[in-house]
């Protein structure tokens, strides 16, 4: 998996124990044969006494794998399987923010389009990798719908520990234009936590704000300091909308086609707000945005692949050397296709990881037989001999002399450059 870019940290071979790699190697064959996969969570944290468990919208998780708001996470029956997968969390699909009339200023992201392409990619620095087409944008159902949705998924994870986050794109004002649509922040925000069940002593509600990809194709960012404004208002906005406590916001990044100072100056821009107006954790970096590729009759589409994690690490790594372990968490999110590539992102901040593509690749490139696709990616990120998380965290460990029994992922999140 290296990079000939050089952003890769987590090269060549891993440097572990022979009994380890071999463990390793024999779970990985072995459990692919298996007619009922194992709970992947469990099993790794028991064999290889792992403590898997992290942290994301100030909440603990359990493990530290979300799938991220798209294509494969709106119906409950794809949230029922990564319920019964273990996941961390899942993002839902990003709803369209409305007012109390019905008003949506952003209803363009309302595109009723849901077929998808998956595709091999290759960087520009000769990398091959996977990724995903589709012209689709945001939740094109009824918001009533959206709120189904959210209760029926709230009540698929009761009892478990997955966590059940809502998306949302909330109006965004165009350059030169200065009133904020504070009565779509509002209702949606209210309409929300009533479905999730959240405020008060049932807890806060976390809510991711999009910035969707396709806004790097649109006129609205191209301002630097309309972009700028939006991670500062936003926040404040939403907490606004409900109870003291009630909501938390995380602000998902996207990767502007400015360049890689700008997405500095987003992080920190959203690091350094006032508490008042700041965000509760952050989401790093949404894909990138490409005005001359063309899906489906649609010139201008948003990518994925090692193009976009070369980007998304090069960026972390600099606000990394610039500023150490950022204040707020940060999940990592963008070419996410292995255990290794997970720790890429966790070394340089990232506590949880939002994965898309992995859940969609080709059959042929899993090696469990049965299961869902959710399973069939963990047991690839989990126990690859080469490139899985356990692999990779015992090579830190023993890189480091980390504490064992057990591991804790937690001990390398931030720590940066393993030598």
């Amino acid at each position: 998996m290296e990079s000939e870019t050089g952003t890769r940290w987590l090269r060549g071979e891993a440097d572990i124990a022979a009994d380890v790699g071999d463990r390793v190697a024999r779970a990985y064959h072995e459990l692919a044969e298996r007619e009922i996969p194992v709970d992947y969570h469990a099993w790794v944290r028991d064999e290889f006494e792992i403590d898997l468990s992290s942290e994301y919208a100030g909440q603990r998780i359990e493990n530290p794998w979300g799938k991220a708001s798209g294509q494969l996470s709106m119906t409950a029956h794809q949230v029922a399987e990564d319920v019964a997968a273990g996941l961390g969390y899942v993002v839902l699909k990003t709803v369209i923010a409305e007012s109390e009339d019905g008003g949506q200023s952003m209803s363009e992201w309302a595109i009723p389009e849901a077929r998808m392409q998956v595709e091999p990619i290759r960087s520009g620095g000769g990398e091959s990798g996977w990724t995903v087409s589709w012209k689709g944008r945001g939740w094109w159902g009824t918001l009533e719908e959206y709120l189904d949705l959210v209760r029926e998924a709230r009540g698929l994870a009761q009892g478990t520990g997955t966590l059940i986050v809502p998306s949302v794109k909330y109006h965004l004002p165009q350059p030169g234009e200065s009133r904020w649509l504070e009565s779509e922040y509002e209702f949606t925000t209210r309409q929300l936590l009533r479905a999730w069940g959240g405020g008060g002593q049932a807890g806060a509600m976390p809510i991711e704000k999009d910035f969707s990809p396709t806004l790097a194709g649109s006129g609205r960012s191209r301002v630097r300091e309309t972009v700028v404004e939006w991670l500062q208002r936003v926040p404040g906005l939403v907490r606004g909308a409900v109870a003291a406590g009630d909501v938390t916001v995380g602000l998902k990044i996207f990767n502007a086609l400015f360049d890689d100072e700008f997405q500095l100056e987003l992080l920190e821009t959203a690091q350094e707000a006032s508490e008042a107006d700041a965000a509760d954790w952050l989401v790093y970096g949404n894909r990138l945005f490409d005005p001359e590729r063309e899906f489906d009759g649609l010139r201008g589409i948003a990518y994925g692949g090692p193009d976009l994690s070369d980007r998304n690490l090069r960026v972390l790594s600099r606000f990394h050397d610039r500023y150490g372990l950022a204040k707020l968490p940060v999940a990592g999110t963008g070419d996410i296709s292995s255990g290794r590539m997970a720790l890429e992102y966790a070394l340089r901040g990232a506590s949880s990881f939002q994965l898309h593509t992995m859940f969609q690749l080709p059959s042929q490139q899993y090696a469990l037989r049965s299961g869902s696709r959710t399973q069939k990616a963990l047991h690839e990120l989990y126990l690859h001999p080469a490139d899985g998380l356990v692999v990779w965290l015992s090579h830190l460990a023993r890189r480091w002399e980390l504490p064992a029994a057990p591991l804790r992922f937690g001990d390398v999140v931030g720590r940066g450059r393993p030598d």
